[in-house]
Parts: structure tokens; C-alpha cells; sequence
């Protein structure tokens, strides 16, 4: 009796997921999914600072301290690892680097710790793309394929967006996992060539409340083809 009501259990909720999964839009599962890790609409004007705690196999870690300010289109990022620290600070256009506090950088060391103005802005992207999930499926240059996806992953079914950017944005094909409960981002995965199933997928575990914004706690970073673990960011509050 126990394993008959189990199984009609289990066939209801796959009957209703299934429903779900067809009947919202992709834009109506993207506009969930911000309702539920942006409640307020507090990422727009966002002014916060947060730290990122990077730990990857066989190197030192990695401890970041992120700064923006969107209304005044300022970011920083401080990084500390192996005994030295190296800052980016922007502000508009204005790009200043410094190392170890000063900004008197030698080219054997810009090329040692790859300091350039260029690589800051890839790491302001960076960050400012990857904690502004979902929210950054909104930007221009954004692609939502209209189809919401039904997928299981890791022994667990999720609602799938499908994402891809105009050519100046990025060329990588992404694929967005949404609980179907709650619509809380779980997994993000993406690809340089899919058929070749190369790049990379992320495991998101655990919230951090930044200014009213939940965002993912850890984020574990796995190798598409053969699930080999790259490293882990864990985000701490300051």
C-alpha cells in the first residue's frame, strides 16, 4: 500500500512538473526566478561591497573583495593570494591598478600577475555578471530561447533556460537551471562547442543575502566531459 500511494505521488508531481514545464513561457520563468533572488529590484541600484573566497586544487587561495556602486558606475576588486594583493579600481572609464599598494608596477610584473586594464575590465564583467544571475538575462545582447526545457540533473528535475548573446557579448551557449518549486537558480551550465561537450557546468548550494538579493553561497565549478572539479568561490559578507 505504501509503495502504491508513493508511486502515485511520485506520478502526480511528475504529471504537474511536466504541465508547469509547458505551460510557462521562458520570459515568465526568467521574471520568477528574479522575483525570487531580487524581491525588491535592488540589483539596478545596487551600492555593496562582498567577499569571494576562491579555493582550487594545488594553488594557494584566492580571497577577493568586490566593490560597486552601479549608480555611480564604480567597481573595485581587491585580491590577496600567496603573500600578494593587487587592486583594480574604477570609475566611468577610468581604469587605476596597483600592486601590493603601489601603483609603480614594473612590466615583469604586469605580465606575472597579468595587470592590465583589459584583464580588470574581464574580471568586473566577471563578477558583476555571474552574482547579478538572473538578473543578467535581462541585459541587452541577451538570447532566451522561448522554450522552457525539462531537465534532470544531478538525480534532480529543473525548469532549463535556454541562453545565447550577440557576438560582442559572448559566444558561449548557456543553459540556466531553475527549481520548480521555488524558482531559486541551482545550476548554470555552459559551452564553447556543445556538440563537442566541452566547457564547463556550476553547482550552486546555499544563499547569501546581499542587499536584499540572494545569491548562491558556493558555486563549484566542474568540467563538462569527464566532471573534473576545477574549484569552489565561496561568498561572505563583510
Amino acid at each position: 500500500m505504501k509503495r502504491c500511494c508513493f508511486s502515485l505521488i511520485t506520478l502526480v508531481f511528475l504529471s504537474v512538473f511536466s504541465v508547469k514545464a509547458q505551460s510557462l513561457s521562458a520570459d515568465e520563468v526568467l521574471q520568477k526566478a528574479i522575483a525570487f533572488h531580487d524581491p525588491s529590484g535592488s540589483w539596478e541600484n545596487l551600492k555593496t561591497s562582498f567577499k569571494v573566497v576562491m579555493e582550487t586544487p594545488s594553488r594557494p587561495e584566492r580571497t577577493s573583495i568586490i566593490r560597486v556602486d552601479f549608480p555611480k558606475q564604480e567597481f573595485s576588486l581587491d585580491v590577496q593570494q600567496d603573500g600578494n594583493s593587487y587592486a583594480y579600481n574604477f570609475d566611468k572609464d577610468s581604469c587605476e591598478i596597483t600592486l601590493n599598494g603601489s601603483e609603480d608596477i614594473s612590466e615583469e610584473e604586469a605580465e606575472k600577475f597579468r595587470l592590465n586594464c583589459e584583464r580588470g575590465n574581464f574580471m568586473k564583467d566577471y563578477y558583476t555578471y555571474l552574482y547579478g544571475l538572473p538578473m543578467k538575462l535581462k541585459d541587452p545582447g541577451t538570447h532566451l530561447d522561448p522554450k522552457v526545457q525539462k531537465k534532470t540533473f544531478k538525480g534532480k528535475e529543473y525548469l532549463v533556460l535556454n541562453v545565447t548573446y550577440d557576438s560582442e557579448v559572448g559566444t558561449d551557449e548557456w543553459y540556466f537551471y531553475f527549481d520548480p518549486s521555488t524558482y531559486a537558480m541551482e545550476v548554470y551550465q555552459f559551452y564553447h562547442d556543445e556538440s563537442k561537450n566541452d566547457g564547463e557546468y556550476i553547482l550552486l548550494e546555499g544563499l547569501e543575502e546581499i542587499n536584499g538579493i540572494k545569491m548562491p553561497k558556493t558555486r563549484a565549478w566542474y568540467v563538462n566531459k569527464d566532471d573534473k572539479y576545477l574549484g569552489t568561490d565561496t561568498l561572505e559578507k563583510i
